[in-house]
């Protein structure tokens, strides 16, 4: 007599939760402000792993005054800099959204850019553009985070390169 046997079916892997932040929570999140505050929106962030950005880029940046005048473009260095600031707001979220979140000033647990490994440009943006930041963090070496992070312009790829940030501030 021959036993039945169900049907083995894949077990789907759960997805995990993802988070928006508008750039009000950004400004609670980050210890940045006006000019130096470079994204405008995060979204499909997921705490401590990964995370995507908008920065929208406008003829009134402070940096367009003195970068190219006649010709402008945003400065490798401030690309970066949003780059950056995208991996606080996934390191910060981890912090957020845990169940027992702790008390306090979130953007205290920022910490600084170590290091920038491996950066190439490929495209220059300019006013009117839109950079989508994407940023996934990887290993923890001690008190340092090792990051891998993108900007682009619609399909076209404008920076990508490694990070390494320290996961605390001291002073």
């Amino acid at each position: 007599m021959a036993t039945a046997v169900a049907p083995t079916r894949p077990v789907a892997k759960e997805k995990p939760k993802t988070f928006a932040y508008s750039s009000d929570d950004i400004k609670r999140m980050l210890p940045h402000r006006w000019p130096m505050l470079m994204i405008d929106r995060a979204y499909d962030v997921v705490p401590g792993v990964s995370g995507r950005g908008i920065k929208s880029v406008s003829v009134n940046e402070p940096f367009f005054a003195g970068h190219y005048p006649d010709h402008s473009i945003m400065p490798g260095v401030m690309i970066v800099e949003a780059m950056a600031q995208l991996v606080a707001v996934v390191y910060v979220a981890e912090l957020l959204e845990a169940p027992a979140s702790a008390e306090g000033d979130p953007s205290s647990s920022v910490g600084y850019l170590g290091s920038i490994s491996s950066m190439k440009f490929s495209r220059l943006v300019v006013p009117g553009d839109q950079l989508t930041l994407d940023a996934k963090l990887g290993q923890k070496l001690g008190g340092l985070r090792s990051v891998s992070v993108r900007a682009s312009v619609g399909t076209e790829l404008a920076a990508a390169g490694s990070l390494i940030v320290t996961t605390e501030r001291k002073g």
